[in-house]
């Protein structure tokens, strides 16, 4: 884990929400539903601290582009590849970023006679785990 490397610094986003088609149920892939994602991507942001440069941090704007980009984009049977899938390009894409938290959920999930807020996954995957 990246705490054990000594990275404790974050950049984080919560409750980034869209509306996609992804899901094993047909009426999910037609008529689409809301999904909520939270991101956190572990980093020494010492450098960033000191020089006050946007350059030295990750743009959480940036990340908001691309795990948006990725969850509305092609529709998947299951939310852990949609996971997945921001893990690996939010890796891909900073540098900086030794180690990313996803959790992906489903604020309507289709569980029959349910009374939950949600449904979702969480991952972590650490830098060199981006091969596929």
């Amino acid at each position: 884990m990246a705490a054990e490397r000594g990275v404790r610094d974050r950049v984080f986003l919560e409750r980034i929400r869209c509306y996609a088609y992804h899901g094993v149920n047909p009426e999910e892939r037609i008529l689409g539903q809301r999904f909520e994602v939270d991101v956190s991507l572990s980093a020494d942001l010492r450098s960033a601290g000191r020089s006050d440069d946007l350059r030295d941090t990750i743009s959480y704007s940036e990340v908001y582009r691309l795990v948006r980009e990725t969850v509305e984009g092609q529709p998947k049977n299951l939310i852990e590849s949609v996971a997945e899938d921001i893990a690996m390009r939010l890796l891909d894409r900073f540098s900086r970023a030794q180690e990313v938290m996803v959790t992906v959920r489903k604020p309507e999930a289709p569980i029959r006679d349910s009374f939950v807020d949600a449904a979702g996954v969480c991952i972590v995957r650490t830098r060199g785990s981006e091969v596929r």
